[in-house]
């Protein structure tokens, strides 16, 4: 569906300008005639348009860093092609972003009626961190440039370079240049990194990190020493600071750049008021320029494109219209376990069945509910590892609870992980916004907190062309978040005994011989051979842990899960009694406990589970609807017809940050 017409309002702009000035820009850019002159008219026929007409890069052969020679800064061009980088071509988005790089390094005052304003449509992992800043970056080297020779000029300075350089190192130091705003600290650490990376051959231009989780006196410290160049943070910590700190506030007053990357989940995450208070302390717009990156275009997000750009801007998208959104490409799977004790072994069959697939390179994500939850699955998860083809797989937690340092350093290790087998159990943290490269499978165990975040999480396997899969997992009192939330996607049907006999038929293939294992050639010692007799072990394996599992944890992720589905029965079409027998069955079937841990009125009037809500039933009639309830869904795992709906029902993102600006400093202080 096409945007409304108050995008194209004010866009209006001469023929003769585009094209004079694109013939400028090809010759700085290398770029051919032909190739520039087709952009420009798309441009100029989408500012003329009523509707909403985007900039979509015509589909041919991929762009060459190579010819934006001329047209950005050298030292620029050197950290993408050769160190750090190390890039040919560019990807969709870079192609149709990067040779805009000269107009859009242009003061507002020279840039007339020239559009120096994004709004791109692209999807996440598909290198638009390197799109918005290295036109971002040419950008403040321009304006430190023209601000020096303003004040030589002014101040009748004697223009030298030594009084350029000292000139340009204290206006570097007072005035904020280009601030990145991003939704997630995993995503902020990544966008600094890459930012490091970019900026690696020029001299004095400086990294700084503002988010959530890391003292706040360093941070400051940094900021007071440092220049402040390229400003990333996340907008929870950034608007604090601009409320407590005058000098912060202060430097960022002139910031000559904004970039709202993954703009969509920023306002999916509550932060719009957090936006309006950020760009009311910045310079309004056409003297602030503004990118603004968004996988998806919806109401809230054109609403934000209508508050921050100027009433001039460049529309690009990278997507259209009929590219299917990444989660269609995935193969997805979904179980509905026959009963709670088999959910430990399925999991781990799984794993198994990753293992045994994408041998020498298997990589998975398994999402939990809950923070308990989490440390409960991890420490089964690593318990049954012997279990695994993989037999030293690297297994990683992560969740809110650990220390920030604890949580990005695991976060590294993992995406810089390339063992035959990893994984890494986490809760909603790595949900959005985190790039963990070469994951094979996303498995979901229980239901996510809405439809469009078990999008986000299967998002994270399956990205950038490369191959992946999906797996839900949930027991039978959740097969209503199938049938009702999940409609929308295609969802294969699959058994624990279909899974079983898959991974035992597998296991037997690599034992017969290891060597045709597509990737396992020259990693066979990482192996537990014969495989078949690990795999089939699992059951028995399981049971052995879960008498070693702590009583406490379990009681305590129990606890955790009766407040997340809470608030559930509406999304499952089920009573909370139901909710609360299932999850008593989980705590004895699955995690070994031989009753149930005692629950207080009190507590479950806490959690949600008063009496009240949960209406007057006798046990004996809550615990008879609940194993119809698991006869019915028996059917729906096989693929059958679900069962009967409730007429009523309530509606319901390689290199760790180094710190200290750049790279450079950061190797000083370790020699």
């Amino acid at each position: 569906m096409v945007l409304s017409s108050w995008l194209a309002t004010g866009r209006a702009c001469s023929r003769s300008w585009l094209q004079s000035y694109s013939a400028l820009s090809c010759s700085r850019a290398g770029i051919s005639a032909q190739r520039w002159q087709s952009t420009a008219t798309a441009v100029q026929e989408k500012v003329t348009s009523s509707e909403y007409a985007p900039t979509t890069p015509p589909k041919d052969e991929p762009l060459a860093f190579e010819t934006l020679r001329g047209g950005i800064h050298s030292s620029t061009l050197r950290a993408l092609t050769a160190a750090p980088f190390n890039l040919k071509t560019m990807t969709a988005v870079q192609a149709a972003v990067l040779p805009l790089a000269p107009r859009l390094a242009l003061h507002h005052e020279k840039a007339g009626d020239i559009p120096r304003d994004l709004l791109v449509r692209a999807k996440t992992g598909t290198g638009k961190t390197l799109a918005f800043l290295v036109p971002a970056l040419e950008r403040r080297l321009q304006a430190i440039q023209e601000k020096t020779t303003h004040v030589i000029r002014d101040q009748g300075h004697r223009d030298d370079k030594q009084n350029r350089a000292r000139i340009s190192r204290l206006i570097a130091r007072t005035e904020g240049g280009v601030l990145v705003i991003s939704p997630t600290r995993e995503l902020a650490q990544q966008i600094a990194v890459e930012a490091q990376r970019l900026t690696q051959h020029h001299d004095n231009i400086e990294v700084r990190l503002f988010v959530g989780g890391e003292p706040r006196g360093r941070q400051l410290r940094d900021w007071m020493k440092g220049t402040r160049d390229i400003i990333v943070a996340t907008p929870g910590r950034l608007r604090d600071l601009l409320e407590n700190e005058p000098d912060i506030k202060k430097g960022l007053e002139k910031v000559h750049t904004l970039v709202l990357d993954e703009c969509d989940t920023l306002l999916d995450m509550g932060f719009r008021d957090d936006l309006d208070a950020i760009t009311d302390i910045l310079p309004p717009p056409p003297e602030r320029q503004t990118f603004l990156f968004s996988a998806t275009m919806n109401r809230a997000v054109r609403q934000t494109a209508e508050r921050v750009l100027s009433k001039n801007f460049t529309t690009i998208d990278t997507v259209g219209d009929d590219d299917s959104p990444v989660h269609a490409h995935i193969p997805q799977y979904h179980t509905i376990l026959p009963s709670a004790a088999e959910q430990i072994p399925h999991l781990a069959r799984l794993i198994a069945h990753d293992q045994l697939v994408n041998a020498g390179k298997s990589k998975v994500i398994l999402f939990c509910s809950t923070t308990k939850l989490t440390a409960l699955l991890f420490d089964a998860i690593k318990a049954l590892k012997r279990n695994f083809p993989v037999k030293d797989t690297a297994v990683y937690e992560i969740h809110s609870k650990k220390d920030q340092h604890v949580r990005t350093r695991t976060s590294d290790k993992f995406r810089q992980d390339k063992s035959a087998g990893s994984v890494l159990v986490t809760s909603d943290v790595s949900a959005r916004g985190v790039d963990y490269p070469g994951v094979t499978r996303v498995i979901q165990l229980g239901i996510p907190s809405t439809s469009e975040q078990y999008i986000h999480r299967v998002g994270r396997t399956g990205r950038a062309g490369s191959s992946g899969r999906g797996d839900l997992v949930l027991l039978p009192w959740e097969v209503g978040f199938v049938s009702w939330q999940l409609t929308h996607i295609s969802l294969k049907p699959v058994t624990t005994s279909e899974l079983e006999s898959q991974v035992t038929e597998l296991a037997e293939k690599f034992d017969a011989n290891p060597a045709l294992a597509k990737g396992a050639k020259g990693r066979l010692s990482d192996y537990e051979i014969p495989v078949a007799d690990a795999v089939k072990a699992i059951p028995e394996a399981v049971q052995k842990m879960t008498l070693k599992m702590d009583e406490t944890d379990i009681e305590q992720a129990f606890s955790s899960m009766l407040g997340f589905y809470a608030t559930r029965d509406g999304d499952l079409r089920i009573s909370k009694n139901v909710i609360l027998e299932g999850l008593k069955d989980w705590v004895t079937s699955a995690c070994g406990l031989p009753t149930p841990p005692y629950l207080s009125e009190n507590f479950l009037a806490k959690v949600g589970f008063g009496q009240q809500n949960r209406g007057k039933f006798s046990m004996a009639s809550i615990s008879k609807g609940y194993n119809r309830l698991r006869r019915d869904t028996a059917t729906f795992s096989r693929g059958g017809t679900p069962p009967p709906r409730e007429e009523k029902f309530r509606e319901r993102p390689k290199q760790p940050w180094l710190g200290r600006g750049t790279v450079r400093k950061r190797k000083e202080r370790d020699w």
